[in-house]
């Protein structure tokens, strides 16, 4: 039993310990003078600039692939008018 309880009583200034280093670490990122939050928010600023970018270029695809069905609808009728044209001059020739 006593060798149980000083186990659990070492667990137990271990685990207090963790969680003293636990808090210094979320306090360091709350810090923004510390290198470990600047790494952090810079980090942060990235991410929110590349997500940006990401819906823009996904705005964009979309964009073009609308564009793109326009075309080939247009490109499928100039070869039905050209089909027709081509039949008419062989016809009045």
């Amino acid at each position: 039993v006593a060798a149980l309880q000083e186990e659990k009583n070492s667990l137990m200034s271990e685990n207090e310990i963790m969680n003293d280093r636990l808090e210094q670490l979320d306090d360091s990122l709350d810090d923004p003078n510390t290198m470990v939050a600047k790494k952090y928010f810079h980090a942060q600023l990235q991410l929110e600039q590349l997500q940006e970018e990401n819906f823009r270029l996904e705005a964009a695809k979309d964009d073009y692939r609308v564009h793109c069905e326009d075309l080939e609808k247009q490109l499928i009728e100039l070869q039905h008018r050209n089909n027709e044209l081509t039949s008419l001059a062989e016809e009045s020739r």
